[in-house]
């Protein structure tokens, strides 16, 4: 594929994260509202596969498994393509909306768990390769989005540890606070401790920040509850020592794609607001997407 061919792409917008916008199998490029720019994405997970089901998941037709083998040398080339474009074409007057043409990281995202991928690492170097070749190693972020369950994995750890090194960070998903048992929310089995080691394990192998989805479900709002079991198990690994650099906390911005979808809404501006304002105090900070 030669640097310079990429598909026509339609307008971005915040509300549309379409996979195929640029017509590739493994790249694809979003405005992102917690990035505050340009996010191209990176799917490892094009079967539509996770190890989870989120209930306001935006993946169409999700399924539980784990990714396909990843044609490497396609993904170097989709993503050489799609930085050139951005780099030395006219892709953000053509594709992105005036006050968001800023490239602000490359993410390893998609429609699954990027790190069930075994190619996870050999994938991050990859893109190590092309920063280079663009001269973005250390402007731009490389994110990787997790739902944090294969922190444990030695080739992930590997991974993390060259990730750190390309101004990495790790997006570590904790929508409520995690409780032995069944998740309503993200829809798996769950065990406090294991996914406090995994967190410990993310901010100790590159720098972390939480994301937490907040919304309504059948007209209610999380409750007092579990608003304050969410803040007390923040609190309980900063304590510990976790570092984290805080919490990008954000509400339903595109609607979901699971058969819960009709029950969910999103959360009220002041009400997300007065839970940012409660994160903030344990002394983390807070970026607000609503």
């Amino acid at each position: 594929m030669p640097a310079n061919d990429v598909p026509s792409i339609r307008v971005l917008r915040v509300d549309d994260h379409a996979r195929d916008a640029a017509g590739f199998t493994y790249v694809y490029p979003v405005v992102s509202r917690r990035a505050g720019g340009v996010s191209v994405g990176i799917n490892l997970n094009p079967n539509n596969a996770c190890n989870w089901r989120c209930v306001y998941c935006q993946v169409p037709d999700l399924t539980r498994g784990g990714p396909p083998p990843i044609a490497l040398d396609q993904l170097e080339a989709e993503l050489d393509a799609m930085l050139h474009d951005i780099v030395h074409g006219d892709f953000m007057t053509r594709s992105v909306p005036e006050g968001a043409r800023r490239l602000n990281d490359v993410a390893f995202s998609g429609n699954g768990e990027p790190t069930m991928s075994p190619e996870f690492p050999q994938a991050v170097e990859r893109v190590r390769h092309l920063l280079q070749r663009y001269d973005l190693l250390g402007r731009i972020k490389v994110v990787l989005i997790t739902n944090g369950s294969q922190l444990y994995r030695a080739r992930v750890q590997q991974a993390l540890a060259a990730l750190k090194t390309l101004n990495g960070e790790v997006w570590f998903k904790l929508d409520r606070a995690p409780q032995d048992g069944f998740s309503e929310v993200n829809q798996v089995q769950l065990n406090r401790e294991a996914v406090a080691r995994h967190l410990a394990a993310a901010a100790q192998g590159c720098p972390t920040w939480l994301q937490t989805c907040m919304f309504m479900r059948e007209g209610r709002l999380p409750d007092e509850a579990e608003i304050q079991a969410y803040l007390d198990f923040v609190a309980a690994q900063l304590a510990d020592g976790v570092k984290l650099e805080g919490v990008l906390l954000y509400g339903l911005a595109r609607p979901s794609m699971q058969v819960e979808a009709p029950l969910l809404a999103a959360a009220p501006r002041e009400w997300m607001q007065s839970v940012a304002d409660r994160i903030a105090a344990l002394g983390l900070a807070v970026r607000l997407s609503i």
